[in-house]
C-alpha cells in the first residue's frame, strides 16, 4: 500500500489489510481522493520517473506547486507552495509543466466511476468526492469496504492512476479517514467507534478549525478532539462565538447530519492571475481585470447562469490580501457589466501600490432563464449579444479569435496558462 506516515501511531487497526477489515456495518458513506492527482496523471506516460521526486507547476517566477508525488514530498514540497521554494528544497526534482485540459478529462473518468456505483455522488473538486454507497449495498452485492476495494481497482485499472478512500458513518469522519489512508490504502470507521477515532487528534483535525480558531481554542488548554467534547458549551462559545461552538461541540462527539448533496449548485465563479512582476499601472491592471472578466461572464455563459455580485480580490507586493465586492441591481453574465464594476471596486482599493495578483469572482449565481430585474442603467441587450456571438466564434475557431481590442495592445505581463 506504499507510505503509510498519514495514519497516526495506534491507528493501524482501522486500516484494511490483508486478512483484515473493520466492521463497516452502517458505514454508508464513502470519501474517495485521488493521491497526487495532477502528478500521478503525467506520470501515466512516464514510467520512468515514478520513483524520482516530480512537481507540476508552471514555468512563470511567481508560479505555484500544482502538485507533488511522494517522493516529492517527503523533501517538504507541497502543492501551493512556490516554485522557487520547491526547487530550494528539492533541487533535483523534475518539474513538469501542467498538460491543460487533460485533468479535467480523467476526472470525469473517475466520477463516472462513481456514479456507475451511486447515484449520490458529490463531487468536492476534480480529485475528491463523497459517495453515499448505503442503498447500493444490496444491488452491487457487497460491503462498504468491498465498494472502496471496487473503486480503488476501477480507477488503477481504467486511469492508471490510484485513489485513497475512508469508509465511515459521518461525511467528516470519512474525509479525515481517506487522508489517513493515503497513499492507495482504504481506512474503515466502525460507527461504534467513532469517537474513539475522533477523540486523540488534535483540535485542528476538526472541519472548520482554521489557525485562528485553533489559537483561540489552545488559549482555554483544549488540545485534541476529546478536550473540545468535554468542555461545556458555554466555554467554546465564549471563545469562538455562538454557531462555531454548536458546530465545533457537535463534531467532537461524532454528530454530522449532513449527507451527500448531489450535483450541489455552484456558489461563485472567478478568475485570477499573478503578474510575473508587481504592477502598478492602472491600464495594466484594468486590461488584466478585463481578460478576467472575459474569462468568467464566458463560463458563466456556458453553465447557463447569471450572478448579481461582482467582487475582486488583490494580493499586493508586501502578500497583503483584500477583497472587495459590489451587489448589482440584477443578475448579468456580461463582460463588460462585470469589468466595469471590477474596475469600480479596484479604484477604491488600490491608490498606487503595487499589486501581485488580481482577481475576479461573480458570487450569487441564480439560472439565466430567471426573470431579471429591468433598470435604467442596464447596458444595452447587443453588448450581450455580441459575446455571445464572440464564444460561438471561439468554440470555432479557438480561443484568440474574437478579443476586446484593448486585449490586443502589447502586454508587459501575458498571461500564462493554469491547470
Amino acid at each position: 500500500m506504499g507510505r503509510n506516515a498519514a495514519l497516526p501511531a495506534g491507528y493501524e487497526r482501522f486500516r484494511v489489510s490483508a486478512g483484515h477489515t473493520p466492521d463497516d456495518t452502517g458505514c454508508g458513506l464513502l470519501h474517495v481522493d485521488m493521491d497526487a492527482f495532477f502528478a500521478a496523471v503525467e506520470l501515466r506516460t512516464r514510467p520512468e520517473l515514478v520513483d524520482k521526486p516530480v512537481i507540476v507547476a508552471g514555468a512563470g517566477p511567481r508560479s505555484v506547486v500544482t502538485s507533488a508525488n511522494y517522493p516529492a514530498r517527503e523533501y517538504g514540497v507541497r502543492a501551493a507552495m512556490p516554485v522557487a521554494v520547491a526547487r530550494r528544497l528539492c533541487p533535483h526534482g523534475v518539474f513538469l509543466p501542467p498538460t491543460h485540459g487533460l485533468y479535467g478529462e480523467v476526472s470525469k473518468g473517475v466520477m463516472a466511476i462513481f456514479r456507475e456505483l451511486t447515484p449520490l455522488v458529490e463531487p468536492l473538486s476534480l480529485d475528491e468526492a463523497f459517495l453515499d454507497v448505503s442503498g447500493a449495498l444490496r444491488r452491487l452485492g457487497e460491503t462498504p469496504a468491498g465498494i472502496a476495494a471496487l473503486i480503488r481497482r476501477r480507477v488503477r485499472a481504467e486511469h492508471g492512476i490510484t485513489c485513497s478512500v475512508g469508509v465511515a458513518s459521518v461525511k467528516f469522519v470519512a474525509k479525515l479517514a481517506s487522508g489517513m489512508a493515503k497513499p492507495d490504502g482504504v481506512v474503515v470507521v466502525p460507527a461504534g467507534q467513532t469517537l474513539s477515532f475522533l477523540h486523540p487528534l488534535p483540535i485542528s483535525a476538526l472541519w472548520g478549525v482554521g489557525k485562528k480558531t485553533e489559537e483561540n481554542l489552545r488559549r482555554l488548554g483544549l488540545a485534541t478532539i476529546a478536550d473540545i467534547a468535554a468542555a461545556p458549551l458555554p466555554r467554546l462559545r465564549k471563545a469562538v462565538g455562538n454557531a462555531a461552538a454548536e458546530h465545533l461541540h457537535a463534531l467532537a462527539h461524532g454528530r454530522d447530519e449532513r449527507g451527500v448533496v448531489v450535483d450541489s449548485p455552484e456558489k461563485s465563479l472567478g478568475a485570477e492571475h499573478t503578474f510575473d512582476t508587481d504592477q502598478r499601472d492602472p491600464r495594466v491592471l484594468e486590461r488584466e481585470l478585463l481578460r478576467l472578466s472575459e474569462r468568467v461572464a464566458e463560463s458563466l455563459r456556458r453553465r447557463g447562469l447569471r450572478g448579481r455580485t461582482v467582487s475582486i480580490k488583490v494580493r499586493f507586493a508586501d502578500f497583503r490580501t483584500i477583497t472587495r465586492a459590489r451587489t448589482l441591481p440584477a443578475a448579468t453574465d456580461v463582460a463588460r457589466v462585470i469589468h466595469s464594476t471590477a474596475v469600480g471596486l479596484l479604484g477604491e482599493a488600490v491608490a498606487g501600490a503595487d499589486v501581485r495578483l488580481l482577481g475576479v469572482r461573480v458570487e450569487g449565481l441564480t439560472g439565466e432563464a430567471e426573470p431579471e430585474q429591468l433598470t435604467f442603467d442596464q447596458p444595452a441587450p447587443r453588448w450581450r449579444d455580441a459575446e455571445v456571438a464572440a464564444d460561438v466564434a471561439r468554440s470555432k475557431f479557438g480561443s484568440a479569435a474574437v478579443r476586446p481590442a484593448s486585449l490586443l495592445v502589447p502586454d508587459p505581463d501575458p498571461p500564462r496558462g493554469e491547470p
